[in-house]
């Protein structure tokens, strides 16, 4: 049975960092595309980051990028999102999720980081960034 579990979320102040891991259970995370997405309140999930399988090509999108970081421990099965110099808009509650398919060759990254992509997703961790 495929699980994932985020943790490291709270409450921070505009510039602080935070780490947000997830566990992957009941499947290989090398052997699959991996994401990290965010829902701030009254709007649509985004994607943040993503690496697809096989590859090293990382999406950010440039809300994010400079300052977030997406990483895997496959030893460990777990995925991290590095996150420096918060800001308030970065508030949100941010799920990781796994593809377990395929995507061809020539397909963009920021098509990779598309949510309806995913098949598997954890529960989410809440992040507030607030002076």
């Amino acid at each position: 049975q495929v699980q994932l579990v985020e943790s490291g979320g709270g409450m921070v102040q505009p510039g602080e960092s935070l780490r947000l891991s997830c566990a992957g259970s009941g499947f290989t995370l090398d052997h699959v595309t991996i994401g990290w997405f965010r829902q701030a309140p009254g709007k649509e999930r985004e994607g943040v980051s993503c690496i697809k399988r096989g590859e090293e090509t990382i999406y950010y999108p440039d809300s994010v990028k400079g300052r977030f970081t997406i990483s895997r421990d496959n030893a460990k099965n777990t995925m991290y999102l590095q996150m420096n110099s918060l800001k308030p808009e970065d508030t949100a509650d941010y799920y990781c999720a796994v593809n377990f398919g395929t995507f061809p060759r020539s397909v963009s990254p920021e098509y990779v980081c598309n949510e309806h992509n995913y098949d598997y997703w954890g529960r989410g961790t809440q992040v507030t960034v607030s002076s």
